[in-house]
């Protein structure tokens, strides 16, 4: 399949406005085989409860029926099952969870659609591609900001978007670069395929669920022609630079001056109704940021306005020569949320010899580190492991009605048995 999915992608980089008419062939048994085992083990089950291994069991023979449905059409969905984590925020966040062959078969769709969908995505979009994380997304936001001399920020959030994104609209944008009808039924089949909950179906006539893996790579082609594309036009007419960053759905709008901003905040909203979406209106606004906005704001007598992206808090600060520079912070919410996870699963271990909770302890401290310890968030994560510390010594005295420790014993014994201390693992600036 690796070979023909590289010969797709040079197809479409080749041939910008290409359809492809024949794509459903490679839904054959060879590839979905190796869709099978990039499926990671151990993962939910869906409504049937069948596992990965359980499915494995019986693989070549349960892969020649799929394929066998496949062909003649007959392959339906099935719905998928209902869960809900929280968010940072308190509120649930929900997530659908297909079956195993579901998921083999959306494996095989999404390599299809990144093959062909790779060679026009812009340079702007970052979630759920090759090479491309959170971390890339905030140095790019970075150097927007200090090289095009961004003075205002559209700070705006899409209103429920996975939940609202219209079927007929999205089939509608896949034709554009898919003239495959077995293909493009095969997707809609899935966005049609219903929810589970509390034993209860329900249908789905919006909405793409998160959870499933196609469901990714159709909400980047759905913002590629809805969002992406529409800053590209504005940029080439407005007055002054204007660039976005976008991490799914999320996402930053700068510009130089604070006309084009308003100009294109006003816009903004029209171009996502459009696509039958809306702005949270109390989540949606702009904001001045940049080298004048300390300056500004102190004439004003108010202080400078901040806003988050990825988890990051950023606002205007000085150097040490008195020039602008990005300030950042973990931000608030996420840092309380996973204050909150670390004491509960402390908590929950206690009861349990430190040998066998340590190294997870560490992994988890580690992994707060690499994510957040970047350019200019050193303070938050010191602050993390000042408060992972002490959540330690709260929690290691609470396994007994004796006290275990004293603040000079616990010292000692960290000593003995290190915690992982905070470090900057990504770095925005270069020194040459």
């Amino acid at each position: 399949m690796v070979n023909e999915l590289r010969r797709i992608a040079e197809i479409a980089k080749e041939e910008k406005k290409l359809k492809f008419i024949s794509l459903a062939h490679l839904l054959n048994q060879d590839n979905l085989r190796v869709c099978f085992h990039l499926l990671k083990a151990g993962k939910a089950t869906g409504i049937d409860k069948v596992g990965i291994e359980e499915y494995e069991a019986n693989l070549e023979s349960n892969l020649t029926r799929l394929v066998e449905r496949l062909k003649r059409k007959t392959y339906k969905p099935k719905p998928v099952r209902r869960v809900y984590i929280p968010k940072s925020n308190g509120k649930l966040r929900p997530l659908g969870i297909p079956a195993v062959e579901d998921k083999i078969v959306q494996m095989a769709i999404t390599r299809i659609l990144n093959a062909i969908y790779e060679q026009d995505f812009l340079e702007c979009s970052y979630g759920f591609r090759p090479g491309r994380g959170c971390h890339e997304a905030l140095k790019a936001l970075n150097d927007m900001i200090y090289k095009n001399r961004i003075n205002h920020i559209i700070d705006a959030d899409i209103k429920g978007f996975f939940d609202n994104v219209d079927h007929e609209i999205l089939i509608r944008l896949l034709k554009y670069r898919v003239a495959d009808s077995t293909l493009l039924q095969l997707i809609k089949s899935f966005l049609k395929g219903g929810v589970m909950e509390d034993d209860k179906y329900n249908e789905t006539e919006i909405g793409t669920p998160q959870g499933g893996i196609l469901s990714p790579i159709l909400a980047n082609i759905y913002l590629h022609y809805a969002l992406d594309k529409w800053i590209e036009y504005v940029q080439a007419k407005a007055e002054g630079y204007v660039g976005i960053i976008r991490y799914a759905d999320d996402f930053v709008i700068c510009t130089r001056y604070q006309k084009t901003a308003r100009k294109v905040l006003e816009n903004l909203t029209a171009r996502m109704s459009k696509y039958k979406l809306e702005l949270a209106e109390d989540k949606t606004r702009q904001i001045e940021f940049g080298k004048y906005a300390k300056e500004n704001a102190r004439f004003k007598e108010k202080r400078t306005e901040t806003f988050n992206f990825l988890g990051i808090t950023h606002f205007c600060t000085k150097n040490r020569n008195g020039k602008f520079k990005i300030g950042r912070i973990t931000e608030k919410k996420k840092f309380q949320q996973k204050i909150k996870e670390l004491s509960k699963w402390l908590q929950g271990v206690m009861r349990t010899k430190a040998e066998e909770w340590w190294p997870i302890l560490r992994s988890k401290m580690m992994g707060h580190y690499q994510y957040y310890g970047i350019s200019e968030n050193s303070k938050g994560i010191a602050r993390y492991y000042f408060e992972a510390k002490g959540l330690l010594f709260k929690w290691m005295n609470k396994r007994s009605q004796k006290k275990s420790f004293n603040w000079k014993e616990f010292h000692n014994y960290l000593k003995r048995y290190c915690l992982p201390k905070p470090k900057i693992y990504y770095s925005f600036y270069v020194i040459s």
